[in-house]
């Protein structure tokens, strides 16, 4: 399936998708990364947080990853990871997004003289 046919992403997917572009991470640290990557001005619920992880998993743009160097109650901490074609949607937003950015700082550009 073409990605751009995806598109444009939700804001709760992109920053879910960009939190996990460096590698794995678990729930918690998920969100804390949201909260970084737009200063403050996106915070989400557990259960938005979840339920959201939930759609990407089925759409297999995210999976599931036991993480052995992490144990929490004798057993590997749950993390999340990007696959292939999570990584590919998300390049494709990015991509969208600067273009989008390019043409609106044209426009202001122009606007300005």
């Amino acid at each position: 399936m073409d990605e751009q046919n995806l598109l444009p992403l939700t804001e709760t997917t992109f920053l879910i998708l960009l939190s996990l572009a460096p590698g794995p991470q678990h729930g918690y640290a998920i969100l804390k990364e949201i909260e970084s990557l737009s200063e403050g001005r996106v915070v989400f619920s557990t259960g938005t947080l979840y339920g959201a992880l939930k759609r990407l998993l089925e759409s297999d743009w995210i999976e599931r990853y036991d993480n052995p160097d992490a144990v929490e109650s004798g057993r590997p901490r749950k993390e999340y990871r990007l696959t292939d074609r999570g990584r590919r949607i998300l390049s494709a937003e990015t991509r969208r997004l600067q273009t989008l950015l390019g043409v609106a700082r044209l426009r202001l550009k122009e606007d300005e003289s």
